[in-house]
């Protein structure tokens, strides 16, 4: 295991305590916006060595008794099938899975509001699935000047004409599949219902990022700024929390913008009873008290600022990406003081490349390689060849150093490949038949059965969770998806293997 910077106990304690805290400041009733993911946060994982992807989830399920939950979703995304990048799904089917994962944890989830609603028959259609699995579906509408009409918004034809949502726990987490939907909207809705009703209940956002009680300049933080290129986020110190505590705290431009409006709209729905100073005081995140070791998350956040240049400019090469990202990512590299080379794996796979090409170990004249550094900080290299591809070879070298079996050991009998080979070429009529990552440790699997050294490697795959991988070029999907269930890092040069139009 690599070194670890965030103590996950600690940071479960303190963040617990400051929730029910919060709540004790209003009327027994807290809507708690929640931002980020709250499952699977690899980015935190990343950033904060030590972090679980789903410490967000064990805080609630530590007073799950106190919870309610309330999924909102934008009706335009629903029309429009938007995706999910990091689980490859569309919102609606998200929403779904947010049920499920709520319900794993012990936390039900049968509250859903479509956002936005204006007939969609897409919606109507996702709202009658829903219906039929005994969820609650709620509609809110476009209300007329939105934000910035506050007359309008905090009235009874404002957030008054949206259904209001009952909810008994004194916790009520208010999430979405991803931003614009909604979300803040509707817990001012549930607050103006709540104060209109006698009941004086509050506000507060829960985020991850940026942590306010570390410095602009931190890497960690400068990391989120590399995270939301994308939308073009960026780190500022809150004036408003410095005016009226006299300390520096740092949050980022939307939120610092929304403030005054958020304010004057907060200040209208209590009558003026608001209590928060700034957008930092709105905020429950505890994220800052977890860190152990400083110079740990330091280059943690290092490491990701160049992860996130790398992302940026294969998405831009694969056309799902802009220019512009590129050109934001690679100042806030400048910006931190680092370049592509201080990534430790990268030269490692550019001369693993050169070897390739000189000694003619390529597949079809095409040379590819990868290089991966182990958590003991040992570095080991792979290449393609007709039987496989560069990060199959990978693996399965970095497997054989870990179990100290010779380099020349087949792991894999060449029986099985053979066969594999047949079926993808003759059966499954495949253009390529050198077997990615995801078929590589199928057959590695298989191998295990029959073969003490491949069943030696095979014990030795938890070790790569965690660990950081470098290509020479963008890899298939078949390799991507083996790459992110073992958990390693991985970033390429935005290069494709080939200049081939088709799919390789």
């Amino acid at each position: 295991m690599g070194k670890i910077g965030f103590d996950n106990d600690k940071y479960l304690e303190e963040q617990k305590k400051f929730i029910l805290e919060r709540v004790e400041m209003f009327d027994g009733k807290l809507y708690l916006e929640c931002g980020g993911k709250l499952l699977f946060d690899y980015h935190a994982q990343r950033v904060l060595p030590g972090f679980d992807t789903n410490d967000k989830m064990k805080v609630f399920q530590s007073f799950k008794d106190k919870i309610d939950v309330i999924i909102c979703i934008h009706a335009g995304d629903i029309e429009h099938r938007k995706m999910r990048s990091d689980f490859g799904i569309s919102y609606d089917t998200d929403v779904f899975k947010m049920i499920d994962d709520f319900a794993s944890w012990g936390i039900k989830a049968n509250k859903v509001v479509i956002t936005r609603y204006q007939g969609e028959k897409s919606a109507n259609t996702f709202a009658d699935m829903l219906t039929r699995r005994g969820i609650n579906v709620y509609f809110h509408k476009p209300i007329m000047g939105y934000p910035d009409n506050v007359d309008m918004v905090v009235s009874d034809e404002g957030y008054g004409s949206n259904p209001y949502i009952p909810t008994d726990a004194p916790v009520v987490i208010v999430t979405a599949p991803g931003p614009g939907s909604g979300k803040l909207a509707t817990c001012l809705s549930q607050v103006y219902h709540d104060f209109r009703a006698g009941k004086k209940s509050g506000y507060a956002k829960f985020e991850s990022f940026p942590i306010w009680s570390l410095p602009i300049d931190h890497p960690v933080n400068i990391a989120y700024e590399a995270a939301t290129a994308d939308i073009g986020d960026y780190n500022m110190i809150d004036h408003f929390y410095v005016s009226a505590t006299g300390k520096i705290s740092v949050n980022y431009n939307r939120d610092m913008e929304a403030y005054p409006l958020l304010k004057s709209i907060l200040d209208k729905i209590t009558g003026g009873a608001f209590n928060y100073n700034s957008p930092t005081d709105m905020g429950v995140n505890r994220l800052g008290f977890g860190i152990i070791d400083d110079e740990v998350v330091r280059e943690a956040g290092k490491q990701e600022i160049v992860r996130r240049y790398y992302r940026s400019a294969c998405e831009y090469a694969q056309g799902i990406g802009t220019k512009e990202t590129v050109q934001r990512s690679q100042d806030i590299m400048t910006k931190a003081g680092l370049s592509c080379d201080y990534r430790p794996t990268v030269k490692p796979a550019m001369d693993a490349l050169e070897d390739a090409i000189a000694r003619g170990k390529s597949k079809d004249g095409i040379a590819c390689a990868a290089a991966i550094q182990l958590n003991d900080g040992r570095f080991v290299t792979g290449h393609n060849s007709p039987l496989m591809h560069a990060s199959s070879a990978l693996v399965l070298n970095a497997l054989k150093v870990l179990a100290g079996i010779d380099k020349s050991v087949n792991l894999i009998p060449h029986q099985v490949i053979d066969n594999v080979f047949a079926m993808k070429r003759d059966i499954l009529r495949g253009r390529g038949i050198s077997l990615n990552l995801d078929e590589t440790l199928i057959c590695l699997a298989m191998s295990a059965a029959i073969n003490d050294e491949a069943k030696r490697a095979l014990d030795m795959l938890p070790q790569l969770r965690g660990c950081e991988s470098h290509m020479s070029h963008i890899p298939s999907a078949g390799d991507s998806s083996g790459l992110r269930k073992l958990g390693i890092n991985v970033t390429s040069e935005p290069k494709f293997p080939s200049n081939n139009m088709r799919n390789f």
